[in-house]
């Protein structure tokens, strides 16, 4: 299961408040600088099967490769540094050539190739993903069957594509669910993708993003399961946007989360942020994501800032728009959602805009 599917089925101050003297007493790079943290990078999408993505799927299924690589320009003029590629196929067909699928009819002929092309021009790093070959269920995660096909395809991505600079790491998408620890077939997942990502591109890092996160500990058994799973990098899912939980409740999950990652300081501890609200009834499949309010989203930075060490968003495209950019995909709010952030970022002292050229 990952957020992707599970959301179809389905004042920060005053949290620290609320949490006791050790919990308090945090690591996170926000904590020492007194401040709050900007958005470091988001996930980004090539197509999705259902109507969540519905206000920028046919946008994106129509960019030029010139499109996507402004899409990647866009960001890094906002500051952001990474990008997470939400899948490499979908849908039963490909976004890539491949013998194992066929390919999705799109305009640009590579995408993938666009989008690090302009991660190589841009300094944006990516973490490419290893999925879908096929739908999720529970055989996606240790099948042998889809296994192989999962591996073929990485195989193919690396052959294709990690000759460029901006091909930064992996993203394993079949997500856990803290319940509150992690299923031991997840980690056997994570730590045979893990090894194959090193075995392809030994200098690649590793992310996934699990959700569950209202139900996070840090007592020995979860900090026991950290030290066996083979990734450098785990971004929780707030589940703001899920609603699953608030802003304050959200600082006492990542505050628990600091303290287990404390003692496995070789786990990196991001944030995924969702920026998203729903058009129709939350949590369908049926009901397309459309930008949250910008006031929702700063208070989501404010609690989980002290704690993580970057912050991730699920997700800029579509939700998130320069005005007059020549790769708009997303629902019209976005372009205000886009200007609440940039007015944020000068009024905090957090900005990182880079000047367009």
């Amino acid at each position: 299961m990952n957020r992707r599917l599970f959301l179809g089925r389905l004042g920060a101050g005053a949290a620290l408040a609320m949490l006791g003297p050790g919990c308090r007493t945090v690591s996170g790079p926000a904590a020492a600088a007194g401040g709050v943290q900007p958005i470091r990078g988001s996930w980004i999408s090539i197509w999705w099967d259902d109507r969540r993505h519905a206000y920028w799927n046919d946008a994106c299924l129509g960019f030029t490769a010139e499109q996507w690589q402004q899409a990647v320009k866009d960001v890094a003029e906002l500051g952001f540094e990474y990008l997470v590629l939400l899948a490499i196929a979908k849908g039963g067909k490909a976004f890539y050539d491949t013998p194992l699928l066929p390919k999705l009819e799109m305009a640009c002929p590579d995408p993938i190739e666009a989008l690090l092309k302009g991660g190589d021009k841009y300094g944006v790093k990516f973490f490419l993903s290893s999925d879908w070959y096929a739908e999720w269920d529970e055989r996606a995660l240790l099948d042998a069957s889809r296994m192989a096909c999962r591996f073929q395809m990485m195989e193919e991505i690396a052959a294709r594509y990690s000759r460029h600079r901006s091909f930064y790491g992996w993203y394993w998408p079949n997500e856990a669910c803290l319940t509150p620890y992690f299923t031991e077939s997840f980690i056997r997942h994570v730590n045979q993708c893990s090894a194959e990502a090193r075995r392809l591109t030994p200098k690649a890092r590793t992310l996934t993003a699990p959700y569950g996160t209202h139900q996070a500990v840090a007592d020995d058994r979860f900090v026991r399961q950290l030290e066996m799973l083979d990734v450098d990098v785990i971004a929780y899912q707030d589940e703001v946007g899920c609603l699953r939980m608030d802003a304050a409740r959200s600082a006492e999950c990542f505050a628990r989360l600091r303290q287990a990652h404390d003692r496995v300081p070789q786990r990196a501890l991001w944030a995924d942020v969702e920026t998203f609200a729903w058009e129709g009834p939350p949590n369908r499949q049926t009901s397309p994501l459309i930008p949250a309010p910008f006031e929702r989203v700063q208070a989501q930075l404010e609690a989980v800032s002290p704690y993580v060490d970057k912050i991730l968003i699920y997700q800029y495209q579509g939700l998130m728009n320069r005005p007059g950019t020549r790769a708009f995909a997303g629902h019209p709010d976005s372009t205000r959602l886009y200007t609440d952030y940039v007015a944020w970022l000068k009024r905090s002292g957090a900005s990182r805009l880079r000047r367009r050229t």
